[in-house]
């Protein structure tokens, strides 16, 4: 069950996506707002983008402390740069 996505809007996929992608934004993150794990992240990357995108982001992605909580320094509280969703 663990691996079975859910369905999503399209508007969620590109937001999952765009989470996935950013630095500073941990799995967790995805996890509290879509309910997806790591593995079902992954998953969903594999399905939607090219395959060469999707290597160059595994590539990118494996390793980096910053999408995992438990790895992240304390010094990083959010998920986010203050300035990324700027309000009109």
């Amino acid at each position: 069950m663990a691996n079975k996505l859910p369905n999503f809007s399209t508007a969620d996929v590109s937001r999952i996506i765009e989470m996935a992608w950013e630095d500073r934004t941990p799995f967790d993150a995805i996890y509290d707002l879509y309910g997806l794990t790591e593995d079902q992240t992954i998953k969903l990357m594999r399905q939607e983008m090219k395959a060469s995108s999707f290597k160059m982001w595994r590539k990118r992605m494996t390793g980096r402390t910053t999408k995992h909580k438990a790895l992240r320094s304390p010094d990083i509280s959010r998920a986010y740069c203050p300035t990324q969703y700027k309000r009109g």
